[in-house]
């Protein structure tokens, strides 16, 4: 499920995916918003999906990392039609310009205060 509130998620254990989406947004909003959190109700219920975390800088790059298990979790959710109505939204009225890099993750650790 997404955290984007209160923080990193993870770590997890190795191996499992992360899908880097980093992009430049058009001005407005015109439903990105409204369709961003449908994305995080329906990729939370992909099998193999552990989380994404998403930051936007004041001149508008944005990094979204999403975490899977494995392949096969990702291309479930790279097949799910809302999705890939999204995204020929987003190359039609919401991104300059995006990257999607897709990386094995092998080592994860992390430390928490307290």
């Amino acid at each position: 499920m997404s955290d984007h509130a209160t923080g990193p998620v993870g770590p997890f254990e190795p191996p499992y995916y992360s899908v880097i989406f980093t992009s430049v947004r058009t001005e407005g909003d015109n439903g990105y918003g409204e369709t961003t959190d449908r994305m995080d109700e329906l990729v939370a219920d992909v099998p193999g999906f552990l989380g994404t975390e998403s930051a936007r800088t004041p001149g508008g790059i944005g990094i979204t990392v999403s975490y899977f298990r494995d392949e096969e979790s990702i291309k479930a959710w790279r097949s799910n039609l809302e999705h890939q109505a999204a995204q020929r939204r987003g190359r039609e009225e919401w991104y300059e310009k995006y990257v999607v890099h897709v990386a094995k993750v092998e080592r994860s650790y992390g430390f928490v205060r307290g």
